[in-house]
């Protein structure tokens, strides 16, 4: 799915303050896995995940997505690549508060085809209940608990059927209960979509939740490892 070979990531390059955040990262996330990266705060792990997102660039290295070199692709070709292939989950939702909950679904949809279709109304009213949320389309993000709002961030996040979801503190900002119940939201879609994740978090309890845990510590990947993946949600 994607191939980082040597990935570098300075900021403020060429003055004296110039800083080094990612010291030479080799990394590959396979199609349908479902992996964690884990580190203290300070290690470079959202940088990481900002450049394989493709809202950032490295500095030195090589990036393939899905076997292309993408890393210095011109930003028509990075937007669309982001919009085909990548979806994404914030520790905050960041759902628009004019839209409903179904129209928060459907923004990839117009981003990408400049339009609200029938068939993208139709999908994203089919992730809503899928979320368990059907009862609450037309809901406004100030209708709805934080839960909620993180259950139609990841139904918006699965809207164009990504290959890869980049999930950053996904739960960060919930109760335990909560939680559980988004982590149990992106295991069932990993399974029942084959969709590969990409999970940064600092809860522990997640972390042994997930089938690979990838741990960077001042820029450099320190582990790199599969575990058997338990607990509840699984």
């Amino acid at each position: 799915m994607i191939a980082l070979r040597g990935i570098r990531k300075r900021f403020n390059e060429g003055l004296p303050n110039e800083t080094e955040v990612l010291h030479g990262i080799d990394l590959q996330v396979c199609p349908g896995e479902f992996a964690c990266l884990i580190g203290p705060s300070g290690s470079g792990k959202s940088t990481l995940l900002n450049l394989i997102g493709l809202l950032d660039r490295p500095s030195a290295g090589e990036f393939l997505l899905k076997g292309v070199a993408i890393g210095e692709a011109d930003d028509d070709t990075r937007t669309r690549a982001r919009l085909q292939t990548l979806g994404f989950v914030f520790q905050f939702h960041h759902l628009l508060p004019a839209f409903s909950a179904l129209e928060n679904v459907m923004l990839p949809g117009l981003l990408r085809d400049g339009s609200f279709s029938a068939a993208a109304r139709a999908n994203a009213m089919a992730l809503l209940a899928a979320v368990g949320l059907e009862a609450a389309t037309e809901k406004k993000p100030t209708e709805l608990s934080g839960g909620m709002q993180q259950r139609v961030a990841i139904a918006r996040a699965l809207a164009l059927a990504p290959d890869l979801v980049l999930a950053d503190e996904p739960t960060g900002n919930l109760d335990t209960h909560s939680a559980d119940e988004a982590f149990a939201l992106l295991r069932r879609f990993n399974r029942e979509r084959g969709c590969a994740f990409l999970i940064v978090t600092h809860d522990p309890r997640l972390a042994a939740r997930c089938d690979r845990v990838i741990e960077l510590r001042d820029g450099v990947v320190v582990r790199d490892a599969p575990q058997t993946a338990t607990g509840p949600g699984l």
